[in-house]
């Protein structure tokens, strides 16, 4: 799984595997440690759960967890459905975009980056046709998810 922040945004993007893992309810984790000793740590996971009913995002102790209702996770997993987008608003007036992504195959991939475990990229006749609208992205504010 690898992880982008940009302002107030993260997104998420996942390989096959880390997918499928999802679907069958399982955690994904990846952690970043920054000191030799081990104790400076960023820990980031996703998880599925029936707990919620909207995407959501917290951090705590050095830990990012995103959550997403079940059913979502499994529609997205199933499907050629690339994306899921949501905005968690906070009580300050801003809001936090989350993006969690199938991960595509990189055009100009360093040979040291593995590409097996990632989704083919789609075609750009495919992407563009109207009849293959579960290509691409779909964006929904939280309150609809």
């Amino acid at each position: 799984m690898k992880l982008r922040i940009k302002g107030n945004s993260i997104r998420l993007r996942l390989g096959r595997s880390e997918v499928s893992n999802l679907v069958a309810g399982e955690i994904i984790e990846e952690s970043t440690t920054f000191d030799p000793e081990g104790r400076q740590r960023l820990t980031f996971r996703l998880f599925s759960t029936k707990a919620v009913v909207e995407v959501s995002a917290s951090f705590e102790d050095g830990s990012l967890t995103v959550r997403l209702p079940t059913d979502l996770a499994r529609n997205w997993g199933t499907t050629e459905r690339i994306g899921i987008e949501a905005v968690q608003p906070s009580s300050n007036g801003t809001s936090l975009r989350i993006l969690i992504e199938k991960d595509l195959e990189c055009l100009d991939a360093p040979p040291e980056e593995s590409q097996a475990d990632a989704y083919p990229r789609p075609s750009h006749d495919a992407a563009c046709s109207s009849t293959t609208r579960d290509l691409r992205q779909e964006s929904l504010p939280i309150d609809s998810l």
